[in-house]
């Protein structure tokens, strides 16, 4: 017998090897006929997957969130299906579905964006035609043979599939597919679709291996759905922060100066320094101490630490003088060496430190993508050491900086508790009582929040805050993670009330995440429309004249005075082509000044709302944009609709 908990908590005792759709039809006959498929232990699976340990199971109906994934893993089969028709020399590789709809990699095949519309053309036929989507069970010699000419499957069956004596295959018409599923019952089924683009992809994702050509697509149940989608794409392509870093000259990457290493212009910079002097604000408000550790450390810190083990793939490795040194893929490990080198008291803790401090690590160069995937940049970390009664209350603290920020910059998030994965380091004991802290403190702040069974890093749970970029994908932000490890390794300890030493708990957590993501999110978030205090320029004069050009120059010296980022424009144009820079560079306020307003000594002001004011007395101004600057204010709000 197995027992397979259903999400109301409830409990059904079956037989060994019942299927998702049996346990469905169990439940009741109408649920039976709606299943799709199945989510067991938080795997998606196909419906007539059997159940041979206890587990938990969620079934997955057309009205489930995971629906539209198993939808658009059959479009990604429609696709290869289609590709193959017209292009029977095409490899296949893998097609899983994504978040925005479904991508495959293919090869053998030359293809570019005018063969888009012939491949849509056939998948439409497909979807007409109606073919039952079956999964058929083979076993790996039957499989090789189908993939004899075809070293990408023989490697996912080398692989993936090395220990199993059957592997699935899902069958349409006469085309089939190595895959484990889950898919809708027909061809039919998958609705509208778009074929979207065409990129360059490796195998494995690794730049050594083979280039492949990733073809992206997206599928809804509807035309409607779909027609909604392709709306948002556009509007998010123009929120594209690599478009407006360019755009703003915010930023940039030159492939003269290597992949994943961005360049930040004086205008980039600017923002970074804010943002940095807010959450230095913020440090220093909740206790923290400002270190620095260097960019670079023997990799003996890295084995001490177990980084070497676990990132040394991802690490920038250097030979210096016969000796091995790493470039910092985490700070944590040189806040620990300086907690190590104290001796400390209950009475001391906890213990705050604080770097913004720039790591390196060595992603794929297929994975790189403007600010949201670099190999270079900085975290404003965090790492404390408390006692273990003493975890709730700093996380509570945590929580609240991050809550501050979050609603500092009016920011959609996510919020996730990711729990004890299988390996793992600490007790049970220990592991309940840490994740059972993070709940509380999760279920006293009133978010909503999601829980990742299994998601938590080995050395201790943690809380995940995540942002969506313009494109809808997912990308981590601000973190609070307990660890257990660090301080084993590092033998960390203080002196308790008992004079005997005791092992503290270390606690990492940072604010913004890394400030390359958090300023793509930024960018991305204000469509590069900065706040007042975040904006690299504040507020630019605009001289109707050469004429005023005295009197715009005399404004900015009193705006300067008062430590706002002000330019004039003296360029020799009209006063609306002036206007039209100004809302071209997203400015916060445009100051215009003309005879009628150095005769008054007032000024006209114009917001990036189009909002304009004439004969505005200059100290009130000046009075409003330090109280907006200081309440860092999201929108420019002197000027009324």
């Amino acid at each position: 017998m197995v027992a397979v908990t259903l999400p109301d908590g409830s409990v059904l005792d079956l037989d060994d090897g019942v299927t998702v759709e049996e346990v469905a039809y169990e439940i009741g006959p109408g649920l039976g006929a709606a299943t799709v498929a199945g989510v067991v232990d938080g795997e998606l699976v196909d419906r007539h997957t059997p159940l041979s340990e206890d587990c938990t199971l969620e079934i997955v109906t057309e009205d489930s969130d995971e629906y539209l994934q198993v939808l658009r893993h059959s479009a990604a089969h429609v696709f290869a299906q289609a590709l193959q028709r017209l292009h029977p020399e095409a490899k296949l590789t893998i097609g899983p579905p994504t978040d925005q709809g479904f991508y495959y990699d293919v090869t053998n095949v030359d293809l570019d964006e005018d063969d888009l519309e012939a491949i849509e053309d056939e998948m439409a036929d497909i979807v007409e035609a109606d073919y039952a989507i079956e999964r058929v069970e083979r076993s790996r010699e039957e499989a090789f043979e189908v993939y004899e000419d075809n070293e990408y499957k023989q490697d996912i069956l080398e692989t993936e599939a090395a220990d199993e004596e059957s592997v699935s295959f899902y069958v349409q018409d006469d085309w089939q597919d190595l895959c484990q599923g889950p898919h809708v019952d027909s061809t039919g089924e998958v609705g509208a679709f778009e074929l979207l683009d065409i990129s360059a992809a490796y195998w494995r994702g690794d730049e050594e291996n083979d280039t492949l050509t990733r073809v992206h697509g997206t599928a809804f149940p509807s035309e409607k759905d779909l027609e909604q989608f392709l709306e948002r794409r556009e509007e998010a392509k123009k929120r594209d922060h690599r478009r407006l870093g360019s755009e703003l000259d915010l930023f940039s990457i030159p492939d003269t100066t290597g992949p994943g290493l961005p360049l930040y212009h004086p205008a980039g910079k600017t923002v970074l320094d804010e943002l940095s002097g807010y959450v230095r604000d913020l440090n220093e408000r909740y206790g923290y101490e400002y270190v620095e550790t260097p960019h670079l450390f023997r990799t003996e810190l890295w084995k001490k630490s177990g980084h070497y083990d676990n990132y040394r793939d991802d690490m920038f490795l250097l030979d210096v003088n016969d000796e091995e040194y790493g470039l910092k893929p985490m700070n944590c490990p040189g806040h620990a060496t300086i907690f190590e080198e104290g001796s400390w008291s209950y009475r001391d803790l906890p213990v705050r430190y604080a770097e913004d401090g720039k790591v390196y690590r060595k992603e794929q160069r297929g994975e790189l993508s403007g600010l949201s995937r670099v190999w270079a940049f900085t975290i404003d970390d965090g790492h404390l050491f408390c006692r273990p009664n003493d975890i709730e209350g700093e996380v509570d603290n945590i929580m609240t900086a991050i809550n501050e920020v979050l609603e500092t910059f009016d920011l959609d998030y996510t919020v996730a508790l990711a729990t004890r994965p299988e390996k793992s380091v600490g007790s049970d004991e220990i592991w309940e009582r840490a994740e059972s802290q993070l709940r509380d403190v999760l279920e006293s702040s009133s978010l909503d929040y999601h829980v990742e069974p299994g998601d938590g890093a080995f050395y201790g749970p943690k809380i995940d805050f995540g942002f969506e970029d313009a494109l809808g994908r997912e990308w981590d932000g601000p973190t609070v993670q307990l660890d257990f490890n660090m301080p084993e390794r590092f033998d960390l300890s203080y002196i308790g009330e008992d004079n005997e030493e005791h092992r503290p708990v270390m606690i990492h957590r940072a604010l913004y995440g890394s400030y390359e993501r958090f300023f793509m999110v930024l960018i991305e978030h204000f469509d590069g429309k900065f706040p007042l205090w975040l904006a690299p320029e504040q507020v630019r004069i605009l001289p109707i004249s050469d004429d005023n050009l005295g009197y715009a120059h005399r404004v900015k010296n009193e705006l300067d005075d008062a430590g706002f980022r002000v330019e004039v424009e003296d360029r020799d144009q009209t006063i609306g082509r002036k206007i039209r820079g100004a809302h071209e560079d997203r400015l916060p306020y445009m100051i215009i000044v003309g005879d009628n307003e150095e005769e008054a000594g007032n000024i006209s002001v114009r917001d990036r709302k189009e909002r304009e004011e004439q004969d505005i007395d200059l100290d009130a101004f000046l009075s409003h944009l330090e109280t907006e600057r200081a309440e860092k204010r999201t929108e420019p709000d002197f000027l009324s609709e």
